[in-house]
């Protein structure tokens, strides 16, 4: 099989290469980019843009298998614009088996929503592929860790106490490469979470133990929230990515555990005590 990655320059799908390096033997993995020179390692690399349609139809040609994980752009509709291109794109080009990199609790939303990019993904795939998947992740413990790694981190902030199953990058790539490299998920919706849902107090708790000084959980309204980020220098766009992320937290979107990732790749996902130790120390 030609298996494709589109996203392969960034952490996650490069991380997915390293996988299907050893459990894909005997297939081939093309890596897809919109920057293909930056993705390390001696793949056939293609030119491959969300937001320059023109481009996909040869980076996915021949493919058997492709796995398209959306870019971090925050703009309004921008990436259900992008994922709608790539899906109808691959779709065109013939490709056997369309694989969606979602998000955990994904439900209906407004196209102005991080999230609602997500749904309008999943809904365009399973309406036009011939042969789909869905992979939701859960939130990144590398995320978390970045939140918490700056040195004048004292308090972690919610819109109301929650739960979240943080999951490593590295097992969401195990368990792609995993479902990528092996038949049978035609029309399956995989969650992909750690092994534990973590309240704020809990993972608070945590990181205070791997940093040396004591982080605590505060809930507080929006506005306190955006004011904060304000601060933070961070532009409005951003805030309003973070305050729909907090929104998803504090509805319990993220509170879902499951055994996908070892059911998809052999091996448990590890705790996230394991995950955010790695993470930090990747930042120090």
């Amino acid at each position: 099989m030609k298996i494709g990655i589109n996203g392969a320059s960034g952490h996650l799908g490069q991380a997915v290469l390293a996988e299907l390096a050893v459990r894909a033997q005997g297939h081939d993995a093309v890596a897809i980019s919109r920057t293909p020179e930056k993705v390390t390692g001696e793949w056939e690399k293609r030119v491959g843009d969300y937001d320059r349609p023109e481009t996909l139809a040869d980076a996915y040609a021949g493919l058997d298998r492709l796995l398209l994980i959306p870019t971090v752009d925050l703009a309004p509709g921008a990436r259900s614009r992008q994922n709608a291109a790539a899906i109808e794109a691959a779709v065109a080009a013939g490709v056997g088996h369309i694989v969606f990199l979602s998000a955990a609790g994904t439900m209906r939303a407004e196209d102005t929503s991080m999230h609602g990019s997500y749904w309008r993904g999943e809904q365009a795939l399973i309406q036009q592929a011939k042969a789909w998947t869905v992979l939701r992740m859960n939130y990144y413990a590398e995320s978390f860790a970045m939140e918490v790694a700056a040195p004048q981190t004292n308090q972690i902030f919610g819109l109301a106490e929650n739960k979240v199953a943080f999951i490593s990058r590295n097992d969401i790539a195990a368990a792609a490469a995993g479902m990528l490299a092996s038949d049978g998920h035609d029309g399956a919706i995989y969650n992909l979470t750690g092994p534990q849902s973590l309240t704020g107090a809990e993972r608070a708790a945590i990181a205070s133990q791997f940093l040396g000084r004591e982080i605590g959980f505060q809930i507080a309204p929006e506005a306190a929230l955006r004011e904060g980020f304000a601060q933070f220098g961070y532009p409005e766009v951003v805030i309003d990515a973070l305050i729909s992320i907090q929104k998803k937290f504090a509805a319990g979107g993220n509170d879902i555990v499951t055994g996908d990732v070892e059911k998809l790749s052999g091996r448990l996902a590890r705790p996230f005590v394991e995950t955010l130790g790695e993470a930090l120390r990747a930042l120090s």
